[in-house]
């Protein structure tokens, strides 16, 4: 699994026009199931709620999103992250996992992200042509893999 994160003051997911998934502060992370990947992937959930990219009183990224209950957490599932670009102009994209396998991988990674958060997580739609905005604070991006 592939995970792009971004620490956000502000997030949101809009298909057809409708607002669907929406944050303020907090994360907003890309999500790329590959085709190798199994439920041994959700580990990173935990990884990425422990991840100490927030401030704290001394301005020094040590608080993860596990301790800051006033933060949120966007996901958003993104197949283009597995993109093969080294061949080549255009990419390839057989190392994604397929869809059904892919919204499998997303589906159990969001729970596990709402079951360690004790939260709900907002999301982005699978397969859907999404128009995603967000103002990256920091600007902070960490790229993770299981």
């Amino acid at each position: 699994m592939i995970l792009v994160v971004q620490r956000v003051t502000d997030a949101k997911v809009v298909v057809n026009g409708e607002t669907i998934g929406e944050i303020n502060a907090g994360a907003m992370v890309l999500c790329c199931a590959e085709a190798h990947d199994t439920a041994d992937a959700y580990p990173l959930a935990q990884k990425l709620l422990k991840l100490r990219i927030f401030s704290d009183d001394q301005d020094r990224m040590n608080i993860g999103l596990l301790d800051l209950p006033d933060h949120n957490l966007l996901l958003v599932p993104q197949f283009t992250l597995a993109a093969d670009c080294r061949k080549g102009n255009r990419p390839s994209f057989q190392n994604a996992a397929p869809p059904a396998l892919g919204l499998e991988i997303f589906n159990g990674f969001k729970a596990e992200c709402e079951k360690l958060l004790g939260r709900p997580v907002q999301q982005g739609e699978f397969g859907a042509d999404m128009k995603v905005s967000l103002c990256n604070d920091g600007p902070a991006t960490f790229i993770l893999k299981s």
